[in-house]
């Protein structure tokens, strides 16, 4: 059965490591017939959550007219989420960790999204994995509070420039994740 997948990139650089897994993903997963939308959050105008609690309430997602208000609708009807990003001094870069903390309402009674799959695609400079847990663990907790379940994760460590993912097998792990759904 075909999914509707949803890919949110959080990498400011068009042809850097991160990104060149996700489009290994994305070759894929549309080859097998799946639907794939893509956000680009570094491109977008998506502000911090300001915890008003009045998501949803005023006809959109967020009651601040930003980007994220163009994602909500996809998240909701999207059978699977991947976030895609290199890891920004030990944790999410601040573009896609604005998008994580705007989906905030999915977890409430009105707007539940259980049931959801939701995968991983990163890399970081540097050797020690154990780096990317400020990554990992944040999406992982996220996905488990809105009752997501991971249907897999690409940790891919020591890629800094553009280019060094080919030195890997990340896109081989991207293609692999893409295969499985």
């Amino acid at each position: 059965m075909n999914k509707k997948i949803v890919v949110i990139t959080g990498s400011p650089r068009k042809n850097g490591n991160s990104l060149t897994m996700t489009k290994a993903f994305i070759k894929v997963a549309a080859d097998k017939g799946h639907c794939v939308t893509v956000f680009d959050a570094t491109q977008l105008n998506i502000g911090g959550c300001q915890a008003c609690e009045t998501c949803f309430k005023r006809g959109k997602a967020c009651s601040f007219d930003d980007d994220f208000n163009s994602i909500a609708p996809a998240i909701l009807e999207a059978d699977i989420i991947i976030y895609t990003m290199p890891v920004y001094w030990y944790s999410i870069p601040a573009k896609i960790k604005a998008v994580i903390d705007k989906t905030f309402p999915f977890g409430m009674d009105d707007e539940n999204v259980a049931g959801k799959g939701c995968g991983l695609i990163f890399c970081c400079a540097d050797d020690d994995i154990s780096v990317m847990d400020g990554v990992r663990i944040p999406i992982e907790r996220t996905a488990a509070l809105l009752k997501w379940h991971m249907i897999g994760e690409v940790l891919i460590p020591g890629v800094q420039n553009p280019g060094e993912i080919e030195k890997t097998d990340g896109c081989e792990q991207a293609i692999a994740l893409a295969e499985r759904i």
